[in-house]
């Protein structure tokens, strides 16, 4: 197979956009310092970390009760960034306060620098299993949706480093990979296809060690805080879903999925929830037919992370750290690559554009377009998957930006 790398405007355009996209975060941190640690229209210092930091400080701090009660957190968060914050919450299980836990001990502004900076490491540390001939360096940096992450002070290289992990490593390290598999039950609406994923491609030893990691945060989380802390998240994620979810008239523009497409064009909560549903159902025998078959495995895991996107109503544009993930597993599938390389080409520059789209499209149509601009990478990946068996071609030993980024630093 011929190199794969992209037109030559490709890689001066990722520098340049590293460099505009550092500047803007930090000009954007500074804002955010107004007012204390808030920009004085209820916005704080690192967005959405505080929610992160002040659950583990809570929940090591004896005052666990605090978390899911709105009024007692609110007060709590203030007392961190100022009162000109607005209402910020926690939506994350119990289990999260296992995972954060580090937080809890150090102050909130160092702690911020090491949230994103630790995350992003573990996020390249991933990119490096789907891209081992170089490239992962420039992509890990320039990936739209890493600085959309970084803005919001949010988990999405978390996750993604979560996912390439656990499904870089599950042929060669399967009890490894699947423990990090299991370690996202802390967000169990990107997880809902993973054990279906396993089952259907025999690989029994992850699943059972993803099972077991994920049942030992629960029970670790109710013999450290108490079942009372499991209701109160379940009455507060009640009311976080129809707020949020079926009625999210001021965070819908940052939502990616089938729910909030339908939301958005009219459709009533039930007719959206019974789409979402086809759509999940549709999503999981795809993900179980392309498992089944023993794909290769760039094509499997973005079959997997692409279908889990069409099987969540709440995904947003932060969470799509995946989708650099998912260009380069399927950037480097000899069984996508022997097909035309215009339709690739499309697909995976609409995956790594969709975060910085998703929101501007949806403010000035009305519009909720993520799933259709998934779409066609989905496509690709499950062309590839039904040729897979009759492409013998190696692997490039380019990149997707290898021109920009040797094997050395990638």
């Amino acid at each position: 197979m011929q190199s794969r790398g992209l037109p030559t405007l490709a890689i001066p355009a990722a520098r340049s956009f590293v460099a505009v996209a550092a500047i803007a975060y930090l000009v954007d941190l500074f804002q955010q310092t107004r007012a204390q640690l808030t920009n004085g229209l209820g916005r704080p210092f690192g967005d959405d970390f505080i929610n992160y930091w002040s659950g583990a400080y809570l929940a090591w701090h004896g005052r666990a009760s605090e978390i899911y009660d709105m009024a007692a957190f609110h007060a709590f968060e203030q007392s961190v960034v100022g009162p000109a914050l607005s209402n910020y919450h926690y939506s994350y299980p119990p289990v999260n306060l296992l995972l954060t836990a580090p937080l809890a001990f150090v102050p909130y502004v160092p702690a911020l620098t090491l949230w994103l900076l630790l995350g992003w490491a573990a996020f390249y540390g991933a990119l490096r299993l789907a891209m081992p001939h170089g490239g992962a360096l420039l992509l890990a940096l320039a990936a739209p949706a890493v600085f959309i992450n970084a803005l919001g002070g949010q988990n999405g290289m978390w996750t993604a480093a979560l996912f390439g992990g656990g499904l870089g490593l599950l042929d060669r390290r399967p009890l490894f990979a699947g423990a990090l598999l299991g370690l996202l039950v802390f967000k169990p609406q990107l997880g809902v296809l993973i054990p279906f994923a396993l089952l259907a491609g025999g690989h029994w030893r992850a699943f059972a060690a993803a099972a077991v990691v994920a049942l030992s945060l629960v029970g670790l989380s109710v013999a450290g805080f108490g079942f009372a802390l499991w209701a109160d998240y379940a009455r507060n994620l009640a009311m976080l879903r129809h707020l949020i979810l079926e009625d999210g008239s001021g965070v819908w523009h940052r939502f990616v999925t089938v729910f909030v497409a339908a939301r958005r064009l009219g459709a009533s909560v039930e007719t959206a929830y019974a789409m979402q549903l086809a759509a999940a159902a549709l999503a999981c025998v795809v993900v179980v037919w392309v498992w089944f078959r023993e794909s290769e495995a760039g094509v499997r895991n973005a079959v997997l992370l692409l279908c889990s996107s069409f099987a969540t109503p709440y995904l947003q544009d932060y969470d799509l750290v995946f989708g650099a993930l998912v260009v380069a597993w399927l950037w480097h599938a000899p069984s996508v690559a022997a097909k035309s390389n215009r339709p690739l080409l499309i697909a995976c520059g609409l995956v790594l554009l969709l975060p910085l789209l998703t929101a501007p499209l949806a403010i000035v149509t009305g519009l909720c377009v993520g799933p259709l601009l998934l779409l066609p990478a989905l496509l690709v990946a499950v062309q590839g998957a039904w040729h897979a068996g009759s492409v013998a071609a190696p692997v490039p030993q380019g990149g997707l930006v290898a021109e920009a980024d040797r094997p050395a630093a990638g």
